[in-house]
């Protein structure tokens, strides 16, 4: 492998995740995946969450063999009754009515593929959500904003309103643990390096003298 810098596959559509990367520097291209992301008979939260993510990384490294693929599936957990996307505005508004005044867990898995090599990661938060009343719920599933949210609210958002407090690492909750990017890439011979304002994305062994960040 060369020293040049990797173009990341991103397989996913969430604009935030995208958003994120690309704060970073990294030269990022999404190639979303349509995977079945019904959960499994007795399949615990997180299992769910890496199983679709890893559904995701091997759809995508089908189409794209030569470069590194990071895809990534939020869970949200009430007990062990896993809360995917909305089907709609009002499945949104009982989700939301559900979380009301209880607390759950959010959990994000990470799946990266590149060079025959793998590795995966699981992140999780727990949130409480303030025991506000039916009118709100009501009004925050008719924003849209958690239309296509595990569990129908966005914490970077407007739906912070309706978060009382977060307990771990408040990443997992928005979709990506950015932390754990460094180690995951360097368990399938990646690094992240400095470059310009930026970072770049590099085989180990080619990457410039200022060495791996993280």
């Amino acid at each position: 492998m060369s020293g040049a810098a990797t173009a990341l596959v991103l397989a996913s559509g969430s604009p935030r995740r995208r958003e994120l990367l690309s704060r970073l520097g990294l030269d990022v291209e999404v190639a979303a995946q349509d995977v079945d992301e019904s959960p499994v008979a007795g399949e615990t939260p997180g299992a769910h969450a890496i199983r679709v993510a890893w559904l995701k990384a091997r759809a995508a490294i089908a189409r794209y063999p030569e470069r590194p693929v990071l895809a990534a599936d939020t869970v949200v957990a009430l007990g062990q009754r896993i809360l995917g996307k909305p089907r709609d505005r009002a499945d949104a508004a009982a989700m939301l009515g559900d979380l009301a005044g209880k607390t759950h867990t959010v959990l994000t898995a990470l799946v990266l593929v590149w060079d025959g090599r793998e590795a995966a990661h699981l992140e999780q938060a727990r949130v409480t959500m303030a025991p506000f009343r039916r009118e709100l719920w009501s009004w925050y599933a008719g924003t849209g904003e958690g239309d296509d949210k595990a569990g129908a609210y966005a914490v970077q958002g407007k739906g912070a309103l309706l978060v009382e407090r977060v307990e771990g690492n408040v990443q997992a909750v928005v979709g990506l643990p950015l932390a754990a990017l460094p180690g995951l890439f360097g368990r399938v011979g990646l690094a992240l390096v400095a470059s310009g304002a930026g970072l770049a994305l590099r085989p180990r062994g080619g990457s410039p003298r200022r060495g791996p960040i993280g």
